[in-house]
């Protein structure tokens, strides 16, 4: 072929990267890897193959981790922590940056090992895995260094069990070692069965950087592995993966009073407008679905595109699909590598192929023999289509059609996941209309596939909770450095022997979307004060109650649009209403405790005052990223919480419930105090004089522990507050996992509601998430 040729065809001939580095480094290990524990790679035990998914040549051989491989790892783990923690910040950022460094120095050999070991194309690894990587370290480096004087009365959990999955190895191990870290706890890390050879790789590297014996340590294996360190006396887990996996990890972790974030599933919208640059949509679009072989967990799988456009927009991802390249990953050429194991391209396979609906075309293009997939596109689905509801996790996108914006949201927010989603229009107004209205963490307007260390990422809905990212990430590895107290349990007061009963009996119902209702049920009980005075009845909730207050609740989602101010002059409404009724509550308290209530009903008011205050201003905030454009952190409410509130302090703990949740804009359902609920009830008529709407607050009185099962199983309720007087935790988060809904518990430990740890910004954050809107400006 002549030079002219060449120009004349234009065609890529291959490019291929070296991998003889990479092929020495194994060899230097005899191509045979032990775990690392304790600063050394121990002996091997019984191995699997790690193998190359484009040739389906075995690499290496690796250990498979036993319980007591996990245990050993603990141990050093736990040896290794309070050193760890007591180092200065500036001494734990300067591990951080020569990790940095390091991955920098090294960053093609890490590049060409995660590119044989996951199939992924070596563009991809070099020019976004790896620098993406070295960025995290660099970062946390600058907020351990910052830690001390940004956060303090914080101190690390203590040891981090990490959990990692295949189709990012060495990023997913940055995004969990990295912060755990930089606040001074220890990790035992267990990465994916299929790609475990770039963990390896960094624990050598972290001796280079001289990193004290036992504060990182990987242990490899399949699945087996992975449980026995959920089981293990780890302090929290950090995982990403499957939806089904994290489910099981939340039911396992239940009541053990450990932390838990969880990074799972996805089913990404990617919206194109009738204004949209179409071609760009197009370039965007093989980035949202074919990056990594579609093996994203926030890939753009779900393309809607707006009718008027349709068929010019899928005639030109058509054609675009068709110029995509399959091949040797290694190959700088490649757009297309590997799916990364043969059971995974079997999963694909059989979901494109088991369904009978839509449209299917695959890219005219050469598709290898071995564990390739071409790009596919399905057209004509229905929104309850199984290939529009599941992820695929493969080079496959489904696609629909809407007319109006109204129908883009309504059909992107019809899943059950909500981790990201990417709009396209050229019009900022509607891009900013339409960006807080989409259900997932993180939205991306004109672009897709943006990350940073600074900015948070993670979802809402089934896709787990948690933020990777940010401080917001950096937080979910610290706790409160004050030593808990133990929760005492209080009791009702019996029946006496011979009652007090007033001439005119009072019996309090429930209040439900501004009413107030009789129980379900239709059952009562007495509640006795101090000295054997009957004070009267409450109403019995049941499961129906429930199911009533959470409909009203959602009846009343207006509330979230409320501006800021206006929410804030409701709660100063409310704080005015129950000052003016001040003594009334305090002789309430006084007669239900045998306790002087002036003293709580003044905190009450006070606390009304500080969200108030809060309400408008919880700011976000604009996040420093290397593009040009921003990154905008908006603080979204969470949704429907229902709250056990504690049984001391029975109205200041009520307040300091309710008032961070709605002045965020949630609406709420509560469950008070079980021995002294009068106090809430009589809150009834100060919330209907304050202007509030109705459905915001929903109390239900009743029995903490049967309300709050059906409350955290409810799969239209978001989150769940645990403050009850007894310890119901292990219940609440069990109960949760049918719906991954957060949950805030005590864990047996009690608070001082009178005092700072009563209030604050813990609880402003458990009241809202944190939405990430990337928005690039330029031509």
């Amino acid at each position: 072929m002549t030079v002219r040729d060449i120009f004349d065809a234009m065609s890529y001939g291959p490019a291929p990267e070296s991998a003889t580095e990479a092929q020495a480094w194994l060899d230097g290990h005899s191509r045979t890897f032990g775990h690392f524990i304790d600063g050394v790679f121990v002996k091997p035990g019984e191995t699997f193959a790690t193998r190359n998914p484009a040739t389906g040549a075995e690499l290496a051989q690796v250990t498979q981790g036993t319980e007591a491989d996990v245990a050993k790892a603990i141990a050093a783990a736990r040896r290794a922590q309070p050193k760890w923690a007591a180092l200065p910040g500036h001494a734990r950022a300067k591990y951080l940056y020569a990790l940095a460094r390091l991955v920098q120095k090294h960053s093609r050999l890490f590049a060409v090992l995660e590119t044989l070991d996951n199939g992924k194309p070596i563009r991809e690894s070099r020019d976004i895995d790896v620098p993406l990587v070295a960025r995290h370290f660099y970062y946390h480096a600058g907020l351990a260094q910052l830690l001390a004087a940004e956060q303090p009365g914080m101190a690390p959990v203590g040891v981090c069990g990490a959990i990692i999955p295949w189709n990012f190895p060495l990023l997913m191990l940055a995004w969990k070692v990295a912060p755990a870290l930089a606040v001074g706890n220890t990790v035992v890390l267990k990465p994916a069965e299929y790609t475990p050879l770039t963990a390896l790789l960094f624990a050598e590297i972290s001796r280079e950087a001289g990193l004290p014996k036992g504060v990182l340590n990987i242990v490899t294996g399949d699945g087996a592995t992975g449980a026995a360190l959920v089981a293990a006396p780890v302090d929290k887990i950090a995982f990403t993966g499957s939806t089904e996996v994290g489910r099981r990890i939340r039911t396992a972790t239940a009541g053990r009073g450990i932390a838990l974030t969880l990074e799972l599933g996805g089913k990404s919208p990617y919206i194109v407008f009738d204004d949209a640059d179409l071609d760009s949509a197009v370039e965007g679009l093989v980035d949202a679905i074919w990056f990594n072989q579609g093996q994203v967990c926030c890939a753009g799988s779900r393309l809607l595109v707006q009718e008027g456009v349709a068929a010019r927009f899928h005639e030109k991802l058509k054609r675009r699909m068709d110029g995509l390249r399959l091949g040797d990953p290694l190959d700088k050429c490649i757009d297309v590598g590997a799916i990364v194991d043969p059971v995974q391209l079997a999963a694909i396979t059989a979901m494109v192929d088991g369904s009978n609906e839509g449209e299917v075309y695959r890219a005219a293009t050469p598709v290898p023999t071995g564990c390739f997939y071409p790009p596919t596109l399905i057209t004509g689905l229905s929104a309850a289509s199984r290939l529009m509801q599941e992820e695929i996790f493969g080079p496959v996108l489904v696609s629909m059609t809407f007319r109006t914006p109204g129908e883009a949201v309504e059909l992107a927010n019809n899943t059950r996941y909500g981790l990201a989603a990417t709009l396209w229009t050229e019009n900022i107004n509607l891009a900013l209309d339409v960006a807080p209205k989409l259900k997932a963490g993180v939205v991306w307007v004109n672009g897709t596939n943006m990350f940073d260390a600074a900015a948070a990422f993670g979802g809402v809905r089934e896709s787990g909770f948690g933020r990777e990212g940010g401080w917001e990430g950096l937080l979910a590895y610290l706790k409160p450095a004050a030593k808990p107290r133990a929760l005492k349990p209080i009791a009702a007061f019996p029946e006496p022997a011979t009652p007090e009963a007033p001439g005119l009996d009072r019996t309090a119902k429930l209040y439900v979307g501004g009413k107030q209702a009789r129980p379900d049920g239709g059952y009562s009980r007495a509640v006795w004060g101090p000295k054997g005075a009957l004070l009267g009845h409450v109403g019995l909730g049941n499961r129906k109650d429930i199911r009533n207050a959470v409909e009203a609740a959602h009846a009343a989602k207006g509330w979230a649009k409320t501006s800021a101010h206006a929410r804030a002059q409701v709660i100063y409404y409310i704080a005015e209403n129950l000052s003016a009724r001040a003594a009334e509550f305090a002789a309430r308290l006084h007669a239900m405790t045998g306790t002087r209530g002036e003293a709580e009903v003044e905190a009450a008011i006070e606390r009304l005052f500080t969200y108030a205050a809060w309400a408008d201003k919880w700011d976000g905030a604009a996040k420093s990223v290397p593009i040009r454009g921003i990154a905008l952190a908006m603080n979204e409410p969470v949704g429907v919480i229902g709250a056990l509130c504690p049984d001391a302090a029975p109205l200041l703990g009520l307040i300091s419930v309710m008032a961070p949740a709605i002045a965020m804009g949630n609406t709420c359902v509560l469950v008070p105090s079980a021995p002294f609920p009068l106090a809430a009830t009589d809150l009834y008529q100060v919330l209907d004089t304050s202007d509030l709407p109705g459905g915001v607050v929903n109390i239900v009185t009743g029995n903490p522990a049967d309300l709050g099962k059906t409350l955290a199983g409810h799969m239209d309720v978001d989150a769940v507050w645990s403050f009850a007087g007894a310890n119901l935790s292990r219940m609440i988060e069990a109960e949760s996992a049918a719906n991954l809904k957060r949950t805030w518990v005590n864990d047996g430990r009690a608070r001082d509601w009178m005092g700072p740890e009563g209030e604050g910004r813990a609880f402003l954050r458990r009241a809202t998430e944190v939405k990430t809107v990337w928005v690039p400006y330029g031509e």
